[in-house]
């Protein structure tokens, strides 16, 4: 009895070890570092093109943030950007664009079920966390900065 149990946790293992997929780290890294390049590329055209223009530098930073954003929703939308987050992995899910990919991808996904229910519940789904957290370490380590300016540490 013993024997046939060992023998049915080595045929399960061998089950799993087939159907576990195998990942290349040093190439995921290199597709993310060239994913996420491209992506920084593009933002750096859209900056300089607008400094071209002349364009003060902090306008010039929001219209690349706008312009990665639009961009990454437009490609979400032609379900283009998927694909380049399932090749670049975190090259392509770190930058802004992958927040607004993942901010327009469940509206895309639940606008059948409706404005309210689908889009307007669904919407923050992936990025809720991230913007709840965001916010809140950021008015914490604020809190603290603030406790440490008035002690006279800062």
């Amino acid at each position: 009895m013993a024997d046939s149990k060992e023998q049915e946790q080595k045929i399960y293992e061998e089950y799993v070890k087939q159907k576990t997929p195998v990942h290349n780290l040093p190439l995921n890294m290199i597709k993310a570092f060239v994913t996420g390049g491209i992506i920084c590329v593009v933002g750096q055209g859209i900056l300089s093109y607008c400094e071209k223009l002349g364009v003060d530098q902090d306008a010039a930073s929001g219209w690349c943030a706008m312009g990665l954003v639009l961009l990454s929703a437009i490609l979400t939308g032609l379900n283009i950007y998927p694909l380049i987050a399932k090749w670049g992995g975190a090259g392509a899910l770190v930058p802004i664009t992958g927040f607004a990919n993942s901010v327009a991808a469940p509206a895309i996904e639940y606008k059948k079920e409706g404005q309210v229910m689908g889009i307007g519940c669904k919407i923050f789904t992936i990025a809720g966390p991230v913007i709840l957290y965001g916010i809140f370490t950021s008015w914490l380590l604020g809190a603290i900065y603030w406790i440490l300016e008035r002690a006279g540490v800062m």
